[in-house]
């Protein structure tokens, strides 16, 4: 099992002026203690659920490509782009620049977008659930057209693009692993199956919707013709390590049942990271442990 650390939240007691700096300390610890990749959220807003909109927010591809530059090892990426935010061209060159920046270390996380308060407030259309699933379906494929040999015209319902030229082409290879990310029962899994390298769950939301959803993209890949086992299993969750919120027996035992489930890369966010201590023991008593799971 492959551990990764998100970065869902930026608001940390020495405020903005300090950012930079702490944000530094996280990302320099977490690839000294093994931790596999790093993610942040592509959201403009804070979400609900981890603080008030007006909460500290960074934009998603700046911040990783200065994650890039504090780092070697992790793989980068977001947890996970909304496709109304950028013209799917501009989208695959800005993810490409990334992987060629940070020597082949990108993913490319794209879902269908949700967060409409963020959309309408920074003036971004924020079309019907269908409209952004077809715009979704599309952008992957403008993704892989550009990511080929095929500098063509692409034209679908809703992007027009003349030529698909992107050079250079991302130096991980066939492509920057493409993660949909969405537990959606029917489009989402169809769309993982189709064109995803990963999929990435919220396992909290139940191990037996997890096993389910991983059966239906199974049944999706059986029917193209594709090898299930090709795609990475994800899933991003919560580890407050403290005295009274949860232990490391707490994390261990959580990662066995994802695990068993079938999860091969678990993405934990930590409320306290910016104290550094709870990524020291992961890299000490947890990562070491699930390595070989």
């Amino acid at each position: 099992m492959r551990v990764g650390l998100q970065i869902p939240s930026f608001t940390w007691p020495d405020g903005a002026a300090k950012l930079g700096t702490n944000l530094k300390d996280i990302v320099q610890t977490a690839e000294g203690a093994g931790f596999y990749s790093l993610w942040v959220m592509d959201h403009f807003f804070q979400i609900n659920g981890v603080g008030p909109a007006e909460n500290d927010m960074l934009e998603g591809y700046s911040t990783l490509n200065y994650i890039a530059a504090l780092t070697d090892k992790p793989k980068l990426g977001t947890l996970v782009t909304g496709v109304i935010y950028r013209y799917p061209g501009l989208l695959v060159k800005t993810v490409t620049t990334l992987d060629v920046l940070s020597g082949g270390r990108a993913y490319f996380g794209v879902g269908a977008a949700w967060f409409e308060r963020e959309a309408l407030g920074l003036g971004v259309p924020y079309p019907p659930t269908k409209e952004r699933f077809e715009r979704l379906e599309e952008a992957l494929q403008i993704a892989n057209q550009m990511w080929s040999s095929n500098n063509g015209a692409f034209n679908g319902k809703h992007y027009q693009l003349a030529e698909t030229l992107c050079v250079p082409q991302p130096l991980s290879k066939p492509h920057p692993p493409i993660m949909v990310g969405g537990m959606g029962e029917n489009k989402t899994m169809r769309l993982v199956a189709q064109y995803g390298d990963a999929c990435n769950f919220f396992p909290r939301a139940g191990i037996d919707i997890v096993k389910q959803r991983l059966d239906t993209i199974k049944r999706n890949c059986d029917e193209l013709g594709r090898d299930y086992n090709s795609i990475e299993r994800t899933g991003t969750d919560t580890a407050h390590l403290a005295p009274d919120k949860m232990s490391v027996k707490d994390v261990l035992a959580w990662c066995r049942e994802m695990a068993d489930a079938g999860i091969q890369h678990i993405i934990f966010n930590m409320p306290n990271v910016h104290e550094i201590t709870p990524l020291e023991v992961f890299g000490k008593e947890i990562i070491p442990s699930v390595a070989d799971w």
